[in-house]
């Protein structure tokens, strides 16, 4: 097998990291912000992404009871309901097993953030699966991310 674990060209990386920075921002809470890059990272088996955002999230304070429970978040009675309609959203995002994102799982989102929130978050689990595919693709493996 050939080794894929040569980084992403600068400037990809470089535009990935700005829209990451935009859509956190514009989020505003980096506890939801960190589960849904988590919770998107699960999923699309990204090890690199989930040693960073884990990392992270324990930085911004969060718990390991809540960041080992995340996989089972619907079970978990440990997510609020803001919490639990990003996680919602993050997972028809991600895995489109309808083809597009169910109208509820929209709405009760929306019913949690406002327009601009929505879009912050809509635009977050974009680029985490963006960053989930490519450093899947390059087979980057964890523990090479410092903060």
């Amino acid at each position: 097998m050939t080794a894929r674990t040569q980084l992403l060209d600068r400037e990809v990386a470089k535009a990935l990291s700005a829209l990451s920075a935009a859509a956190k921002k514009g989020l505003g809470d980096p506890v939801v912000a960190e589960l849904v890059m988590i919770r998107a990272s699960q999923l699309n088996h990204c090890a690199f992404c989930l040693d960073m955002h884990l990392a992270l999230a324990r930085g911004n304070g969060e718990g390991e009871e809540r960041l080992g429970l995340l996989a089972a978040w619907e079970e978990a009675d440990l997510y609020d309901g803001r919490e639990r309609a990003a996680l919602a959203l993050t997972e028809a995002m991600t895995v489109l097993t309808e083809g597009f994102v169910p109208d509820a799982v929209y709405e009760e989102a929306a019913v949690h953030f406002d327009d601009g929130e929505l879009a912050h978050l809509i635009g977050l689990i974009t680029v985490i699966n963006s960053w989930n595919r490519l450093m899947v693709s390059r087979r980057v493996p964890p523990g090479g991310y410092t903060p």
